[in-house]
């Protein structure tokens, strides 16, 4: 393992990408980003109030700079954004100072790729790191997991989640990412006995594992329902809700899917709805939970093929869920009831795509690197404006910290400032 410090060179890089627009970031700052998907993943944030279109000069870019390769979300805190990038058989967590892109410290360590393992649509890694209290954890694309200092990277305890455990090797790699909760970080391990390990913030020893069953790609989420804390996995063949405390399982529901192809976060809804949906075939499916004297069941509410959501995420506003459908074939953008799983509209003019929720407005990044904002209703999609942003392919949801967006592809990553 090797603890690296900024390079003049990094630090030059980075001077000479951030001169322009730097004032702002940290004074607009509101709620933090700490994991995937935002404070409550959800994908929804508070922001400043957003202006309801762009200048046709598009928008202020604060900074820009190199990074390497990887889908690696964007977490901030503090005013330092972390996230993971991969070069040559390494793979590295990297600290840096959202008002400039300046590295402030680097983590890298040997992760050569896994045999079996086909990375050739993105080498990694995949999670977006956690950030609890004065730790920094994430999990690289070959499953070796690192909790460190987010003071100086330092390293304070680490586990390989997939040669050491015995977890689930997935073809595209590990992508899952940790969850916090009390004392402890979830992960998705997958395997005989061990299907979710909770490992102890404070020193990496594992509090309890549970369960047999096969992970996938999807990040876990976490609930609350009448007044019992519920982790919800979506697995191989099953979606299923573990007791966070503990990881005995609260209930249970089997849908027909490989964890191979399921890639995208369950949503929670109104009412004790469950949205959960992948590609390939597999369609979408919403859960109905009922808890009576302390026992929590689960009903298939619907069931609807048409939606199909492949690697990038949804967002539930009021009785709708909105999200890119499709995989092989044309990506919609699409709204669908999660009360009775019919869809209200599909949109050609968005394909695949990234969403965030703020101020009443959704920021949809595109896969091509186009930025559009946007209103949403059970009637219709209303575009307000667009910008490129770039031209590399983004997989990567973006970060928004008060009004400042902070975005990646396999090749940069950037800061712009919303009106």
């Amino acid at each position: 393992m090797q603890h690296q410090k900024p390079s003049a060179y990094n630090s030059l890089l980075t001077f000479l990408f951030s001169v322009p627009l730097v004032t702002t970031l940290v004074s607009n700052a509101l709620a933090d980003w700490p994991q995937w998907g935002g404070p409550d993943r959800s994908f929804k944030v508070d922001s400043k109030p957003l202006a309801d279109s762009w200048s046709e000069a598009g928008l202020p870019r604060v900074w820009t700079r190199p990074l390497g390769d990887g889908y690696s979300g964007i977490s901030a805190v503090n005013g330092r954004l972390y996230t993971m990038f991969r070069s040559d058989e390494q793979e590295s967590i990297v600290a840096l100072h959202a008002q400039t892109g300046e590295t402030a410290w680097e983590h890298s360590y040997a992760a050569p790729f896994l045999t079996g393992t086909d990375l050739s649509p993105g080498p990694g890694p995949h999670t977006t790191p956690l950030v609890v209290d004065d730790r920094v954890c994430s999990v690289g694309v070959t499953g070796i997991l690192h909790c460190l200092d987010a003071a100086d990277g330092n390293v304070l305890w680490s586990q390989n989640l997939i040669e050491k455990l015995g977890g689930t090797k997935l073809y595209r790699g590990y992508s899952s990412s940790l969850i916090a909760y009390r004392d402890t970080v979830l992960a998705l391990v997958g395997g005989p006995g061990h299907a979710i390990v909770a490992f102890r913030l404070k020193d990496g020893k594992i509090e309890w594992q549970s369960h047999d069953f096969q992970t996938s790609h999807a990040s876990p989420l976490l609930v609350s329902y009448i007044g019992q804390d519920q982790l919800i996995v979506y697995a191989d063949k099953t979606i299923a809700a573990l007791d966070p405390a503990s990881g005995e399982i609260l209930w249970q529901h089997p849908h027909d899917m490989g964890g191979g192809h399921i890639a995208s976060m369950p949503v929670w809804g109104n009412d004790g709805r469950l949205f959960f949906s992948c590609a390939y075939g597999g369609g979408s499916r919403c859960l109905k939970l009922d808890r009576r004297a302390d026992k929590t069941t689960v009903t298939e509410a619907w069931f609807n093929k048409k939606m199909r959501v492949h690697h990038s995420n949804v967002v539930h506003v009021d009785d709708y869920v909105y999200g890119s459908s499709g995989d092989f074939g044309p990506k919609l953008f699409t709204a669908i009831n999660m009360t009775t799983g019919k869809i209200a509209w599909r949109e050609r003019s968005v394909t695949r795509c990234s969403i965030l929720y703020a101020d009443g407005k959704f920021l949809i990044l595109e896969e091509n690197g186009q930025l559009s904002l946007a209103t949403a209703s059970p009637e219709e999609l209303k575009i307000h404006s667009q910008v490129k942003l770039f031209e590399s392919r983004a997989w990567t949801p973006p970060t928004l910290v008060g009004n400042q967006l902070f975005v990646r592809n396999r090749e940069n990553i950037m800061a712009f400032e919303l009106p």
